[in-house]
């Protein structure tokens, strides 16, 4: 009852916001970037907002738990990216008055085919991250109130696609900047409570290592996946009618929803190719990425994937659009890392008590639950109840606010840049989506939530990373050497992605790039850009688009209205006719 309290006023006032943006809703530039007037301030909120989702709000803290103190650099990657988009991206981005990215790719470059495989790159990397946003959604919801998968995920489709198709952007941008001010105050006041309730004692256990071979009271676990163990002798669990029975060694497949109650001071069985929480090196400030021989090259690779990786996701980069001109982008870059920061101070903290309080959460595949799962633990009272409600609800709060912007550029990757419509489609579009997303995350439960998002970051730095920051500061990149980069980038990372899951023989090195495959994906689609561009020659016209990025604006810019760049320059298809006007235009720019 008091998670559902706490949850419905997050989707409630969701919807609510949405209303509010009805009566602004008259354009396809309203609907995709709020008409270009959106303050940094606000701009920065609900970046952040959008940013931080649920592998921000439970993951790390999850992966802490599971994998040891070197999850702490996830954080480190995510902010370290937009520290690279202000210096690289922000304010051209803005300046080039595209709404998405496949429009910057054909304003920059005069090239339809490559605007058709941008958009389906943005597809590929929004589904990879909205599947696991509906997924956690859903995983959340029934563990701290019981009700079946599917009403999470169910749930959030709906709020989001009732929300964007009644206010887009506006709406998002409101809901985001007061979700990201409710999800700090959410992840904030909860963590001062526990560590003023655990005592001294638990705060100085969590600073040392301890080994999770048994455990200390007799305690439930809800595998909600199937799950195969490893059991060793000493094993018990607890029968229904409250007798002890010893688990044979060996080998122990537990279906998903089972709920096995481990006995007091039972041993505890051990997740097949896992180590249990609390194992040597859980303190090491390295990654292992499951190949602990080369600690120093995952945490490379997994820094690199998200720094970079940031700077391409289509959801963040369409974020810049919404500001008033470039100067206003850069300041919104800037404020987004300091409110950044101020938030990843707190994933420490729960996955420091969560390693101490709950490690049995690895036993069920259940670490992404770790921050909702302690206030219980700690007060089995209603107190820890209304903890666990608040939890749950900022929680909610950071899956509906990253999923409105990545469901927004999936509608305009669909309706504005491979099948051209006005309003109308675009807010049907919307709603397809979500339906989409939410079909395919109800199977999705068993899939480890880290896993996909890694492999978008993957996918966004191998692809836009490059087209970007060559796009954007080199004036030899052509359409053909974009093409040809952005396709070796996305085959690159989820070929490698691909054969990394699968466990192949190959030495712990060669494991780690194929999972996590960033440091060779993404020089390879540098060079494969340069190379193809190279041997070709740029349109003049492209040419002139590019330098019009790093013009400076006046106080009251020429590009702070709803002129888009093919308004500008005299073409409104994006297409390759020339008018006079045209040729004029680029001899003054080139001149």
């Amino acid at each position: 009852m008091i998670v559902a309290l706490a949850v419905a006023p997050v989707v409630l006032i969701t919807l609510a916001i949405g209303l509010l943006g009805v009566a602004a809703m008259r354009t396809t530039s309203d609907f995709l970037v709020a008409s270009r007037r959106v303050s940094p301030l606000l701009n920065s909120a609900a970046v952040s907002g959008e940013y931080l989702s649920a592998a921000s709000f439970l993951g790390v803290a999850g992966l802490m738990v599971r994998d040891g103190v070197g999850a702490l650099w996830y954080p480190v990657g995510f902010t370290a990216g937009y520290i690279a988009m202000l210096a690289l991206v922000a304010a051209p981005m803005r300046r080039s008055g595209a709404l998405t990215v496949p429009d910057f790719a054909e304003a920059r470059l005069g090239s339809a085919a490559l605007r058709r495989l941008t958009a389906v790159v943005v597809l590929v990397i929004s589904v990879l991250y909205l599947v696991p946003q509906f997924r956690t959604a859903g995983l959340v919801l029934s563990i701290v109130s019981g009700t079946p998968y599917w009403v999470g995920v169910a749930l959030s489709g709906l709020a989001v696609s009732i929300t964007l198709a009644l206010g887009g952007m506006r709406a998002a941008t409101y809901v985001q900047a007061f979700q990201f001010v409710l999800k700090l105050a959410l992840f904030i006041v909860p963590a001062v409570w526990l560590v003023a309730q655990v005592g001294p004692e638990v705060r100085q256990e969590a600073l040392h290592p301890v080994e999770f071979t048994h455990f200390e009271t007799q305690t439930p676990v809800s595998f909600r996946i199937n799950a195969a163990l490893e059991v060793p002798d000493g094993v018990r669990v607890v029968d229904d009618d409250g007798g002890i029975s010893d688990v044979p060694p060996g080998e122990w497949n537990v279906p998903a929803g089972t709920t096995v109650v481990f006995a007091q001071g039972s041993a505890a069985p051990v997740l097949e190719g896992s180590a249990a929480p609390g194992a040597p090196g859980w303190e090491r400030p390295l990654l292992d990425l499951g190949t602990p021989e080369h600690p120093l090259l995952a945490t490379w690779a997994m820094l690199l994937a998200t720094m970079l990786g940031t700077m391409g996701l289509p959801h963040v980069i369409m974020r810049f659009h919404t500001s008033p001109d470039g100067r206003a982008a850069r300041r919104t870059a800037a404020l987004t890392v300091a409110l950044l920061g101020m938030f990843y101070i707190f994933p420490g903290i729960y996955g420091m008590l969560g390693r101490v309080l709950v490690p049995h959460l690895y036993l069920s595949g259940a670490t992404d639950s770790a921050v909702v799962a302690l206030p219980a633990q700690v007060d089995p009272g209603p107190l820890g109840g209304v903890f666990t409600g608040l939890l749950t609800a900022g929680a909610f709060a950071a899956f509906l606010a990253t999923s409105l912007g990545l469901l927004l550029v999936v509608a305009g990757a669909i309706s504005h840049d491979l099948v051209p419509g006005g309003l109308r489609q675009l807010r049907m579009t919307v709603v397809g989506a979500a339906i989409v997303v939410v079909l395919l995350a109800l199977p999705a439960v068993s899939f480890d939530a880290s896993t996909l998002v890694t492999w978008g970051f993957a996918v966004a730095a191998s692809t836009f990373c490059p087209l970007l920051v060559l796009g954007i500061w080199w004036s030899r990149l052509t359409a053909a050497g974009a093409v040809a980069g952005v396709t070796v980038g996305l085959l690159a990372s989820c070929g490698g992605f691909a054969l990394g899951v699968l466990d192949l023989p190959v030495p712990g090195w060669v494991s780690i790039l194929l999972v996590q495959p960033a440091p060779w994906s993404v020089p390879l689609a540098f060079a494969t850009m340069i190379v193809v561009s190279l041997f070709g020659r740029p349109q003049l016209w492209a040419t002139a688009a590019m330098l019009r990025l790093h013009l400076h604006e006046h106080r009251r810019s020429p590009f702070a209205d709803r002129s888009t760049l093919a308004r500008d320059l005299g073409h409104s298809s994006w297409s390759a006719r020339r008018s006079s006007a045209v040729r004029r235009i680029t001899r003054r720019l080139v001149r």
